[in-house]
């Protein structure tokens, strides 16, 4: 869409910056960030807390002489200080390129050099010392509060030194805000270009459906460097004046969602079953739809569960970046959790399709957003769609821009999809990810893989085999299944479980799609040794790489569960 045209409906008070001032002279006094300092200690900031150290940051960067929009990188777990660096990046008049905090330090130095940062913002990373080799020699850092030890400018130092920017410098709606590289599963990560009004449309669009206002509370905790986070935490933020707690780390997840105890939470699927393991290590599955199916009993067990997990105010749900398994949406609904499930991309900020909270939809992504068209491809089936918060283009790649779109100007998804009779949004899987049998059909790996990873025992898996005679299940374990794995009798278990999940699935195939058998593999998929992106979703054509020369021999060793290795 036409930047005018995006202005067009886009008033310039819902923009970033004008947000920004709004509530530096509305609300002043209102905490509304959180941040964890180690040791218990949690430091609030207000909304004039925020504005000075932002204001003071915003003149130090236009001290340093870069051009008007010279690109300045964060690199940094979520914390008060990476929104912070942003909003002093915009109000300077430059624009912010967000780097996953797990990314190996190849494709730090790649993003950085091909977005030619100015300037880098170091913040709160677990593993900084083997992302520094990525950062050019020379490139400015300036160090956050919570950054690991460096020898960089430290942030407190320039707010302390630095005279605040005065005024309330503005930006244009059709000006470009933010690069954000795609964590991508294949190539190189793209830079997709956003503009304050693409931005400052899609938060519109979403809070219609999201219930957030200055009561709203949120954890952050998935990557702000991702359009979902970005949206939902950052502009909601400056659209509602919520409150925003912060994560402190991985173990103390559980304390940091009781200290929250949010109103609304986004989670990946894979989070998702995680609450879910630990409540069924607890209390077993079947006693609990027994304790469920009791009136007497049932809002009791409700609440228990819910308060345990730190969700006992949590009025929205939402669940995205790859498929919520309809088993598991069921699981929640019982708890009285009703999961939203959420369909977006990069491209167009995240927001496109939703169901809508208490209206289960299943096997679906409801229904697109207001101000959002979409289309299914009649040859290739692909999801396409149009709306006024889809990007500016790719940094520096006119070509894959021009492959982005159709010829029409609908944006291409990349995801296959089929409308049902009310509208409603089905995901079958990438167009590229169905892959042919020997046998010369073709298989849709993604709605397999939605029920394989139900099992208890199952942290993610993949289903694949192009040219073989049946597909194949890879699955990785969870730490507790690893664990019971080494254990002679407690494997046997194990097995016994995954060859009566690898039937009870396969009898809801087709013949063409069953599973030849299920390959469970020790080695952990993680970020670092390149089997997942920074969002969880797994990376394809990896796991052909490094398995795919025992796809033949697991496929003949006629056994359901083959361990590998053995």
């Amino acid at each position: 869409m036409p930047s005018s045209t995006i202005e067009a409906v886009v008033a310039p008070d819902a923009l970033a910056l004008q947000r920004l001032y709004h509530w530096e002279r509305s609300a002043p006094g209102r905490v509304i960030l959180s941040q964890p300092q180690g040791g218990g200690v949690v430091r609030d900031f207000t909304w004039a807390q925020v504005l000075d150290e932002t204001r003071r940051m915003a003149a130090h960067l236009q001290s340093m002489g870069f051009a008007p929009g010279s690109r300045i990188a964060i690199l940094s777990k979520n914390c008060a200080h990476w929104l912070m660096a942003d909003f002093a990046i915009w109000m300077a008049g430059f624009v912010s390129v967000p780097l996953y905090p797990t990314l190996a330090a190849g494709t730090v130095r790649q993003i950085l050099e091909h977005s030619e940062a100015k300037l880098l913002f170091i913040g709160k990373l677990d593993g900084w010392d083997a992302m520094k080799p990525g950062v050019p020699a020379g490139l400015p850092c300036i160090g956050t509060p919570l950054a690991p030890p460096n020898d960089f400018t430290a942030w407190d130092a320039i707010v302390k030194a630095t005279a605040p920017l005065t005024g309330e410098p503005v930006r244009d709606g059709a000006e470009l805000a933010t690069i954000m590289y795609t964590s991508g599963t294949t190539g190189n990560p793209k830079g997709v270009m956003h503009s304050f009004a693409t931005f400052g449309w899609s938060t519109a669009a979403a809070l219609k459906r999201i219930p957030l206002n200055h009561e709203g509370r949120i954890l952050s905790y998935l990557p702000l460097a991702h359009v979902a986070e970005r949206t939902i935490v950052e502009h909601c933020l400056l659209a509602s004046s919520m409150h925003v707690f912060f994560a402190e780390s991985l173990e103390t997840f559980a304390a940091d969602l009781q200290r929250a105890r949010p109103t609304v939470l986004f989670s990946v699927p894979r989070l998702w079953v995680k609450f879910q393991q630990g409540v069924n290590a607890k209390m077993p599955p079947e006693k609990l739809a027994l304790m469920l199916k009791i009136p007497i009993l049932r809002g009791i067990v409700r609440k228990k569960i819910l308060t345990a997990l730190g969700l006992q105010d949590c009025t929205f749900a939402a669940g995205g970046a790859a498929p919520m398994p309809p088993e598991l949406l069921r699981w929640y609904a019982s708890l009285g959790l009703s999961i939203v499930e959420v369909y977006g991309m990069t491209e167009n900020c995240g927001v496109s399709h939703a169901t809508l909270p208490g209206v289960p939809r299943p096997g679906t992504v409801g229904m697109a957003y207001d101000g959002v068209q979409s289309r299914i491809d009649p040859v290739s089936g692909e999801i396409q769609m149009k709306s006024p918060g889809v990007m500016l283009g790719y940094y520096k790649e006119p070509a894959l821009t021009q492959e982005a779109t159709t010829a029409d100007g609908w944006l291409r998804t990349g995801d296959k999809g089929q409308l049902d009779a009310e509208g409603n949004l089905r995901i079958t899987g990438r167009v590229k990810d169905l892959f042919k049998t020997s046998k010369g059909k073709y298989v849709a790996p993604a709605p397999i893989e939605d029920k394989l990873v139900m099992n208890a025992a199952v942290e993610a898996c993949v289903v694949t085999g192009a040219n073989l005679g049946q597909p194949l299940g890879i699955v990785m374990l969870n730490a507790d299944a690893v664990a019971k794995s080494h254990d002679a009798t407690q494997r046997q278990a194990l097995e016994a479980s995954l060859t009566a999940h690898l039937a009870a699935i396969n009898a809801t195939l087709d013949p063409h799609e069953r599973l030849d058998c299920l390959v469970v593999v020790s080695e952990p998929w993680t970020v670092d040794n390149g089997f997942i992106t920074p969002t969880f979703k797994i990376k394809r054509n990896r796991i052909e790489e490094v398995y795919g020369a025992m796809f033949e021999g697991w496929e003949g060793a006629r056994r359901p569960v083959v361990w590998y290795p053995s």
